[in-house]
């Protein structure tokens, strides 16, 4: 989460959390599907990749909160995408595939959803990557634990 300097109407400046979702996903609805819910989770920017190629040349762009990557990429491999990005960077992952059986075979730690996506699985899972950062902008609860 980064703090960055904006000017309010009546010419004070003023800080404002931000927190930027790099989106990893080949396909276009789901892509925007997921900005929809990281938005409502307190995320305020967003870019987007469709190929690994654009994923690892995409993640230099910018600071990046979190990434949300699928597996199978049209053209190439959520994977090796994320692998080669967190070789230079630090950022959590939350993987959104169809495949989870084959992603926790390649990466049995990897924090994974099944598509669908559930909103409420994507909040949880964003809460357990970026733990007190995600509550502390967006209030969420703490998820109870049994």
């Amino acid at each position: 989460m980064r703090s960055e300097e904006f000017q309010q109407p009546n010419g004070v400046h003023a800080r404002q959390n931000t927190m930027h979702a790099f989106i990893i996903e080949d396909e276009y609805l789901i892509g925007q599907s997921l900005s929809d819910m990281l938005e409502s989770l307190g995320f305020t920017t967003f870019s987007f990749a469709r190929s690994e190629d654009a994923a690892v040349a995409g993640a230099n762009e910018r600071g990046i909160d979190l990434i949300t990557a699928d597996v199978r990429l049209l053209p190439g491999d959520g994977v090796r995408a994320v692998e080669a990005i967190c070789a230079k960077h630090d950022i959590p992952v939350i993987f959104i595939t169809g495949y989870k059986d084959e992603l926790l075979e390649r990466a049995p730690s990897a924090t994974v959803i099944q598509k669908p996506v559930n909103e409420h699985e994507l909040a949880a899972a964003v809460r357990r990557v970026l733990g007190d950062r995600v509550r502390e902008q967006n209030q969420m609860p703490t998820p109870n634990i049994c």
